[in-house]
């Protein structure tokens, strides 16, 4: 049986959180509808105190942006991009078109075709967070999307260079410098200034993932990315410190990111939160990370392998990063997680920034049923058949005509006997 060693906040009071933040969304995005441009502008002033000339960088901008990193700056961006092309391009190549005659006559197939317009939001108001730039604006491009269009909120009050650099290098089309519900909502709705798109992908905070939500339908998504959660399943082979670096790390992202320890050490588990106070008094970033400790930090000690797959599987994590004697153990036996970071040797981070898989992922259980963002999102599937001859027709149409009696649709049951009708002559000849 399990053990809570500490908890995270109460659920109750997160949904409450939740309503709030519906309703803010809700409201911006009716005005963003009704008033376009000049709603974006207010709520740009409002929420990012940002209201330049136009959100719309020009060449000047993002060039002038070059200029303010170092050639160093450039060339690791260039290398962590070359990761996610190389990874997607691969991911591209298994996605086959294919085309075959399943009955005498009957043709059928499908065709990989990619979206032709797609909104990449960046986030950047609490962190220049450069590296999502790379995994939505150049999965995006390696997909074949023929209108890509990407949004970051300004940093320190002013365009980050380094996020209007990646969005370039990736490909961009279009590039904004502009935040949170009025990004989504000018991208999804469209606006007099901003042609409107056909899929929003990109993580962000609270209020972005809701402003997806509310939207999908109206535009696609690539799946549910609020604050990011982290999981660390860990057993006796390492040690507190290194749990603890590596739950901090992703708390950092805000005050709302759930960091759990799953473990079936308890020494490891009490070693572990000694850690975690030890390096919050010395991280740069622990204010953020200890409110998100605080309020949404777990400790479960479980007694078995087995009972710690099971509750990794319930909480569905975002990350799950694995460092036990046999990781290879939850790869083939966990079915819920965005994904998985097996052995010390790795970490979330790499994930994150560089190693070449994809860091827009599943959030809040959504693990249940999707994975992350990667070429196959901006993919739709498309089918087609084809019916090569009158006999063909004929044999199809028979069953066809009768399946549509059981359910009686007749309309649709004259569509199949007509060409019965028809073609049984050329059939029988």
């Amino acid at each position: 049986m399990a053990r809570y060693l500490k908890n995270g906040m109460d659920v109750d009071v997160a949904e409450t959180e939740d309503a709030k933040v519906r309703q803010i969304v809700e409201d911006v995005l009716k005005d963003i509808r009704t008033r376009g441009d000049a709603a974006v502008r207010d709520y740009s002033q409002k929420f990012d105190k940002w209201s330049p000339t136009s959100f719309r960088l020009s060449k000047e901008d993002i060039a002038a942006a070059y200029k303010e990193l170092t050639q160093q700056n450039i060339d690791d961006i260039k290398f962590a991009q070359a990761q996610v092309r190389n990874f997607a391009q691969i991911q591209r190549a298994a996605l086959k078109d294919v085309e075959v005659e399943t009955l005498p006559g009957v043709v059928l197939g499908h065709k990989n075709v990619p979206v032709n317009s797609v909104g990449c939001y960046v986030p950047g108001g609490k962190y220049p967070l450069v590296a999502s730039a790379h995994m939505s604006v150049v999965t995006a491009k390696v997909a074949g999307v023929k209108r890509v269009i990407a949004a970051a909120p300004p940093f320190g009050g002013k365009v980050s260079p380094a996020i209007v650099v990646a969005m370039d290098m990736a490909g961009a089309d279009e590039i904004y410098c502009l935040g949170g519900i009025q990004a989504i909502g000018a991208m999804a709705l469209g606006t007099e200034t901003i042609a409107s798109v056909d899929m929003i992908v990109g993580p962000g905070n609270a209020f972005v993932a809701e402003a997806k939500r509310q939207l999908f339908g109206r535009v696609g998504i690539d799946l549910f990315a609020g604050p990011t959660e982290t999981l660390i399943i860990a057993d006796d082979t390492v040690d507190g410190e290194l749990c603890a670096a590596d739950l901090l790390g992703q708390a950092e992202h805000g005050p709302n990111s759930p960091a759990v320890l799953l473990t079936n050490s308890e020494a490891l588990a009490k070693a572990t939160m000694a850690e975690v106070e030890r390096q919050l008094k010395v991280l740069p970033t622990g204010k953020i990370a200890r409110k998100a400790w605080d309020d949404y930090g777990q400790v479960i000690v479980a007694d078995s392998y087995e009972e710690m797959v099971k509750i990794a599987d319930e909480l569905a994590s975002e990350h799950v990063q694995v460092m036990t004697k046999d990781p290879n153990y939850f790869l083939n036996n966990m079915t819920n997680y965005g994904a998985l970071f097996l052995g010390p040797e790795t970490n979330v981070s790499y994930g994150d920034k560089v190693i070449g898989t994809n860091h827009t992922l599943p959030t809040k259980k959504a693990a249940r049923y999707t994975g992350g963002l990667w070429v196959g999102k901006f993919i739709k599937t498309c089918t087609y058949q084809r019916v090569l001859t009158p006999a063909a027709s004929v044999m199809v149409g028979e069953y066809c005509s009768r399946l549509c009696a059981i359910e009686g649709f007749a309309g649709h049951k004259e569509q199949a006997d007509i060409r019965v009708r028809r073609y049984s002559k050329q059939a029988a000849e």
